[in-house]
């Protein structure tokens, strides 16, 4: 029958699967112990070409954030940051892809932070937020930055059924400048500043005089917080230096910068379908151009401009 043939097809699989593994069990403690000798302390079980060894990802003796060193002699905020790098390096695929994208983002991001006179070190948090990619979190933030909708639109963001701003590398990046330049002028601290865009202002103003704290290092805070800061650290030391964390990508493997053609549009688009036939694109590409367009169709109030940009 063929319930019989399956079961027959089952077992010949499982025993081929089981002699291979035995063949392969079998050869490698063979290579390791020889012909009759014993496998020396700290000698690998399965020989030279069989070895697969993991170590432990090295901390850089002086690190900063923002100018800030961070106190690695604190035991607990070292075993913090290791804890961080440890995840980013052997988180390969996500890793890899951050690297690659920033390659794409970062020269944007960095001309913006240094337009508003806000460290470079924060483009790292960008990495953290959204791995350089336009998600949404379980708490409803959304884009690069991951605003919620309502910090958003008090940052000037647009955000409607048919715009969403937080999808817009330019404007969000202009109005996290903004949100952070208000929490350093709150705090006096970068450090401070970054901890403040994971929990909030009134969190962080809460816990430094509940703790009778003056810094981030010597707050004790949720999980989620406690690791913020470190994540972005641990970023960063391995986006300046990848190869010593074994990431090795050829520069023609990162993406590059887009090349486009800038459209400037001061009324009321009724089809984007049309619009992008009538120039030469899908409609497919305008939007992936344009992650901050979320319809199909652009309504341009009075004294509004913006611009959609297409593959050169």
């Amino acid at each position: 029958s063929i319930s019989n043939k399956t079961h027959l097809l089952i077992a010949l699989g499982a025993a081929l699967v089981a002699s291979v593994v035995a063949g392969f069990v079998g050869y490698s403690y063979a290579e390791a112990e020889g012909s009759g000798g014993t496998r020396k302390p700290g000698e690998p079980i399965y020989g030279d070409s069989l070895t697969y060894r993991i170590t432990s990802p090295p901390i850089p003796e002086g690190v900063e954030f923002c100018g800030e060193a961070v106190p690695l002699e604190d035991f607990e905020v070292y075993e913090r940051l290791d804890r961080e790098i440890i995840a980013m390096t052997f988180l390969h695929s996500q890793t890899i892809g951050n690297l690659k994208r920033a390659n794409r983002f970062f020269p944007t991001i960095e001309r913006i932070l240094a337009k508003n006179d806000v460290p470079s070190d924060f483009k790292y948090l960008a990495v953290c937020e959204s791995n350089l990619k336009n998600l949404v979190s379980y708490a409803d933030a959304h884009g690069y930055w991951q605003f919620l909708e309502r910090t958003g639109e008090r940052y000037g963001l647009r955000i409607d059924d048919e715009v969403d701003e937080r999808y817009h590398l330019e404007k969000s990046t202009q109005a996290a400048c903004e949100y952070l330049k208000d929490s350093h002028k709150r705090y006096q601290d970068w450090t401070l500043a970054a901890a403040s865009y994971n929990a909030g202002p009134r969190r962080i103003t809460e816990e430094l005089r509940e703790q009778k704290a003056t810094n981030y290092y010597d707050l004790k805070l949720v999980d989620e917080t406690a690791r913020y800061v470190p994540r972005i650290v641990a970023t960063k030391t391995v986006f300046e230096n990848p190869e010593s964390y074994g990431f090795h990508i050829p520069p023609e493997d990162l993406y590059p910068e887009p090349r486009y053609r800038e459209i400037e549009v001061t009324k009321t688009i009724p089809s984007l379908v049309a619009f992008a036939k009538e120039r030469g694109a899908s409609y497919k590409t305008l939007k992936y151009c344009n992650q901050w367009l979320r319809s199909d169709r652009l309504t341009v109030r009075q004294g509004e401009r913006y611009t959609i940009l297409l593959p050169e």
